[in-house]
């Protein structure tokens, strides 16, 4: 996808031109959740945020609100499963999800403009997020012997300005729907989709294989120290983004994923079928779906 094309402001002195500025953008998500028709509970969770600029005035003779924000602003979208029993993977799964918004939103909300020195930080940020997460899982696990080898597998996105940053370790996946195709943003990290990197198996006969759940990249878990995938490339208007878990995935193809996320604007539509069909066709496993549909403001 090309970058942003800026032209001279016309306005401006001919002896130094000026860039326009980049075009406004916005983000409208929706994400949602169900147990699925087999599962007695739900180990899924997902957030979607906004992280944004603000200014708290505390004292003024004007009169003005007491909070006025910045129209810049970063959408962070995060999906994670569960895994461990006695409750274990409903609570890794909490515990990844809120530890990484804890964390973003103390670095990662100075990041509006970002040149090139400043996407490598954010890389790294991300990085250190889901790592922290997964410092956080062992304490809470080595704490409560009861949620012992408790893990989560967890996939995250922060949108700002046309740019897109995905942090995953598992698998849940990330997608991105543009000019009518879909792409796979993020890898499996399970024993299967390993085989197939390493072309000791072919993808059809990946799709049923018995290791296709064995997932080898957790936060948490029984070892510690998660390998963090990381992704950035940049988004056009009317482009789409899904985060989702493996119980969809298991239970809608991929072409029917692009039929429904090609077949309208609102992402709340777009979650509701996706979670239907998956249950329709047999909803096995616990099912999330969080969409995000990029737009000029």
């Amino acid at each position: 996808m090309s970058q942003l094309d800026t032209d001279p402001d016309l306005a401006g002195s001919s002896s130094a031109p000026a860039q326009t500025p980049p075009r406004p953008f916005q983000v409208r998500g929706f994400g949602m959740t169900d147990p699925g028709r087999v599962r007695p509970s739900n180990e899924d969770h997902f957030a979607i945020v906004e992280l944004a600029r603000t200014l708290h005035v505390h004292r003024t003779s004007i009169p003005q609100a007491a909070a006025q924000y910045s129209s810049h602003r970063g959408h962070v979208f995060v999906v994670a499963d569960g895994m461990g029993g006695h409750r274990g993977g409903e609570v890794a799964s909490a515990l990844t999800v809120v530890t990484v918004e804890s964390f973003l939103l103390n670095s990662l909300r100075r990041f509006f403009h970002l040149e090139a020195p400043e996407e490598q930080h954010v890389m790294k940020e991300f990085r250190s997020a889901l790592l922290h997460a997964d410092a956080r899982v062992f304490e809470e696990a080595a704490r409560e012997p009861r949620l012992a080898g408790m893990g989560a597998t967890l996939t995250m996105a922060f949108a700002v300005d046309w740019t897109l940053f995905v942090a995953h370790a598992g698998d849940c996946r990330a997608y991105l729907y543009s000019q009518g195709e879909l792409r796979q943003l993020t890898s499996d990290h399970t024993v299967a989709a390993e085989l197939v990197r390493r072309g000791d198996l072919s993808p059809d006969a990946a799709a049923g294989h018995r290791f296709r759940h064995v997932v080898m990249n957790v936060l948490g878990g029984t070892q510690p120290g998660a390998r963090v995938e990381l992704h950035k490339l940049d988004v056009e208007p009317n482009d789409i983004l899904l985060l989702c878990s493996d119980g969809l995935t298991e239970m809608v193809k991929d072409d029917r994923i692009a039929a429904i996320l090609g077949d309208g604007s609102d992402p709340k539509r777009m979650c509701e079928c996706l979670v239907a069909e998956a249950n329709e066709n047999g909803g096995r496993d616990n099912i999330t779906a969080v969409v995000g549909v990029f737009a000029e403001a």
